[in-house]
């Protein structure tokens, strides 16, 4: 009878065959410091030797009553989390420290840029979400709460109970548009994120500006308006274009109209480095200069900043020091911390050769 060599090996099989109890084992797997390191060694490779591969993650799910992940919620699509640079960034940082606590990280696309389905978020498998850059009105919301699991939010929205990590982005803008105005520009563009998910690119009106789910978006534009209102820019001298995405094509189309008003911006602020890497291409497609002809300004200083040519002026924001402290929130509100204070992350201004004095 081949039946019991047949049979898959279990947690008892190897216990048996080594000489010590189911739950020296299972320690040797799950709580490793808890056993001299020569019994774990000899542990796993018996376990090799039986073929056993170690505990069954959905048994281990029933017997703790936890999933063992952390769900991380994307406003759009999975390809977003890869061509954005920012947020493939600070997903590494997190996804990183969420492994060393012993989790596994569950992605969760969203669709059309309203956030993950609700349904989706009802049937994840999971113990704790962090929700990335959501809409105020995000469908995934509602279901994170009829589920009561614990929520960290990471840039917005503000949701009452949450853990946050954020960044201070009116004030990053405000030292972005005040370099600008310093340097004596006095006709400024803006090419922003999107301020809804409904995919529209164009001219921003007052209307549509007070009707934004996008809180990031908002607060960055009072940045700029703030340090440009300072020096008396205001109106049609700081025409706003919305870009429906974060990919330098967008950032092309915004800045060629930009490009075409009358006056023409001397300085384009905006909001992300892959739209000003777009809005430098569009610069080269007109015969303009950088930064002879136009200043050109991002946010968030990803790598491609200090490739570009020109090298990008930018707001830095620390991503790697985001995704860590997302991916600490989440461990510490599963070990039943209670959500504090947000942590908000510090910008400064990085000057490289996009911008200079208006001529």
């Amino acid at each position: 009878m081949h039946h019991d060599r047949e049979r898959r090996p279990t947690l008892d099989t190897v216990a048996q065959r080594v000489g010590v109890s189911r739950a020296t084992v299972s320690n040797a797997y799950n709580r490793p410091d808890q056993l001299s390191s020569e019994l774990r060694e000899r542990i796993i490779a018996t376990a090799k030797l039986l073929g056993y591969a170690g505990p069954d993650p959905v048994a281990r799910s029933l017997a703790t009553k936890q999933a063992g992940s952390v769900a991380f919620m994307l406003c759009d699509g999975l390809s977003s989390a890869f061509s954005d640079p920012a947020l493939s960034i600070m997903l590494d940082a997190l996804s990183a420290t969420v492994d060393s606590g012993d989790r596994s990280l569950l992605l969760l696309p969203g669709v059309n840029g309203d956030g993950p389905r609700a349904q989706s978020v009802m049937r994840a498998q999971t113990d704790v979400v962090v929700a990335y850059s959501l809409p105020d009105n995000a469908p995934a919301l509602e279901a994170v709460r009829a589920r009561d699991l614990p929520l960290v939010v990471v840039d917005q929205p503000a949701v009452p109970g949450s853990a946050r990590v954020r960044v201070d982005d009116e004030g990053g803008a405000y030292l972005a548009a005040k370099h600008v105005a310093d340097l004596g520009h006095r006709h400024v563009g803006i090419l922003g994120l999107g301020l809804s998910a409904d995919g529209v690119s164009g001219p921003v009106s007052p209307q549509r500006i007070a009707q934004a789910h996008f809180r990031v978006t908002l607060d960055r534009l009072a940045g700029y308006l703030k340090a440009l209102g300072e020096q008396g820019i205001v109106g049609s001298a700081a025409p706003f274009w919305e870009a429906p995405g974060n990919a330098r094509e967008m950032g092309r189309e915004g800045a060629r109209w930009l490009f075409g008003r009358e006056p023409r911006p001397t300085a384009v602020l905006c909001m992300s480095d892959e739209l000003a890497l777009g809005a430098i291409r569009a610069a080269n497609d007109l015969g303009l200069s950088v930064p002879g002809e136009v200043s050109i300004v991002g946010f968030d200083d990803t790598p491609a900043a200090s490739w570009s040519d020109p090298p990008l002026t930018t707001v830095r924001q620390d991503l790697v020091t985001k995704g860590r402290q997302a991916g600490e929130l989440a461990l510490q509100v599963l070990d039943g911390a209670r959500p504090g204070r947000p942590v908000t992350i510090g910008v400064d201004l990085q000057v490289r050769g996009s911008t200079a004095a208006t001529v």
